[in-house]
């Protein structure tokens, strides 16, 4: 039997599977596990890509929990992040959605997430009291929706491993009288998403530099996912609000509940349920539902969003600005209007060069024909080559002369010495400073008999 998942949409009339609309407050932080709640007008839905029964009741879900176990998950009772929130306190309520909510909570951290814990609000001294800031989504559990995402999260974060990825510390899944519990726990990133910097929800814009920097991370987590791994995994729901960062404004991917495994070695696509988000989906996923690594059609959108600030569909706007890539279009191929679409909130503080560099890796991604647009692998290269032109060109080290390089080790080593000698000067007297005029002696003599031998002086062909 067949399982269809539909969140807050219709089906439509003729039976064929298409996006289907939805909006929901707060929905976009909900699924995005970030410290601020937002309003968005977002398209997706659940699906069930193969064939399934109810997954509580089924052998493979047991078996599925245990192989989790293998990969370093924790796995949680429900008492523990019950107390660990609060007793799941709306305060402490950072986003709601469909499949439920997500509630900020603290945790004690186990000796693994000792290195998460570090860029994830860990606290306290001894490995038996450190504490870790975590974003802990609960399924409702009055319903089914979002019990394929959540298995999705639990079988794809439990094996990824990536700095551009978002961290899954562990689950729970508990059944008793009051029905299922099924609760994720995911590190917490400080410094929300990508959405919200872009949107004016934080203190300050971000700088061009940090956009491009952004990027090139995005990229390497995409590059992984498609490339890097035993499997191809496609990650069908690439945009802002799945962007968080960290403290540092490390990009992570997150809410990998519509990924999907990419065609086997010798398929050229796999043929899915068309699902993710309005103004993101790739046209031709759209119109067949065949899914490649080349359908991550949105990452030029996402560009497209970092060079102007605005959403890809944005509904407040008047109509000929409503959809950004129609928007754009008019301003890239005229270099003089071009600079009218860049993020006035950057205040003329960017490189106009590297904007048009960036919309033109943009317009690439964009590419009507999916065979015709570079592999993220590609993508991260020409970033690369962008944040590069950016930086101040590096002076090469000035290349010190023998005396030089014997006065500087002189001086060094008396400066150790004094140290090693302070306060003690009195009352080694005479047998002190003999001490320094032989390592003084001795690093000359060295200098003289093995100078040549140094690297600062070494070239090529040299005997």
């Amino acid at each position: 039997m067949r399982c269809f998942h539909f969140t807050n949409g219709d089906r439509r009339a003729d039976g064929e599977d298409a996006v289907v609309s939805r909006s929901s407050a707060s929905v976009s932080w909900a699924r995005s596990l970030s410290v601020a709640s937002s309003s968005i007008d977002t398209t997706r839905r659940s699906e069930f890509d193969s064939d399934c029964t109810d997954f509580r009741d089924s052998v493979g879900f047991s078996e599925l929990l245990n192989h989790r176990r293998a990969n370093d998950l924790r796995v949680f009772n429900f008492a523990e992040l019950k107390s660990a929130t609060k007793g799941f306190n709306r305060t402490l309520m950072i986003g709601e959605g469909g499949f439920g909510c997500v509630y900020r909570g603290v945790i004690k951290a186990a000796v693994d997430d000792s290195d998460a814990g570090a860029g994830a609000g860990a606290e306290g001294g001894s490995d038996t009291d450190r504490h870790l800031d975590v974003a802990i989504k609960q399924l409702d559990r009055n319903g089914l929706q979002g019990h394929k995402e959540w298995i999705n999260e639990v079988n794809f974060l439990g094996v990824v491993n990536h700095p551009n990825l978002v961290k899954l510390v562990g689950y729970c899944a508990e059944d008793d009288e009051r029905g299922i519990q099924r609760l994720l726990v995911y590190e917490l990133m400080s410094n929300k998403s990508l959405e919200d910097h872009l949107l004016g929800r934080g203190n300050s814009p971000l700088s061009w530099m940090a956009r491009l920097r952004i990027a090139e991370g995005a990229a390497h987590g995409l590059a992984y996912l498609h490339e890097e791994m035993d499997f191809q995994l496609i990650f069908r729901d690439f945009k802002t609000s799945n962007i968080l960062l960290d403290e540092d404004f490390t990009p992570k991917l997150s809410d990998f509940g519509l990924a999907r495994q990419g065609p086997a070695a010798g398929l050229s696509h796999v043929s899915t349920v068309v699902v993710g988000t309005v103004g993101y989906a790739a046209p031709e996923y759209v119109q067949t539902g065949r899914l490649t690594s080349k359908s991550e059609w949105s990452f030029g959108v996402v560009l497209y969003e970092l060079i102007t600030g605005r959403r890809a569909v944005e509904r407040n706007l008047p109509r000929n600005e409503q959809k950004l890539l129609e928007w754009v279009k008019p301003y890239i191929s005229d270099s003089k209007k071009f600079h009218l679409i860049i993020d006035p909130r950057l205040e003329g503080d960017y490189s106009i060069k590297s904007a048009h560099k960036l919309a033109t890796l943009a317009n690439k991604c964009l590419t009507k024909n999916p065979k015709s647009r570079p592999k993220m692998s590609e993508v991260v290269e020409m970033l690369g080559n962008i944040i590069d032109d950016m930086l101040p060109p590096q002076q090469e080290p000035k290349a010190l002369t023998e005396t030089e390089t014997e006065a500087q080790v002189v001086e060094e080593a008396e400066d150790d010495l004094g140290q090693m000698g302070s306060g003690k000067e009195e009352g080694c007297g005479g047998n002190y400073m003999r001490r320094v005029f032989e390592f003084k002696e001795l690093v000359s003599l060295r200098n003289r008999s093995c100078g040549r031998l140094d690297w600062r002086y070494w070239t090529h062909g040299s005997r």
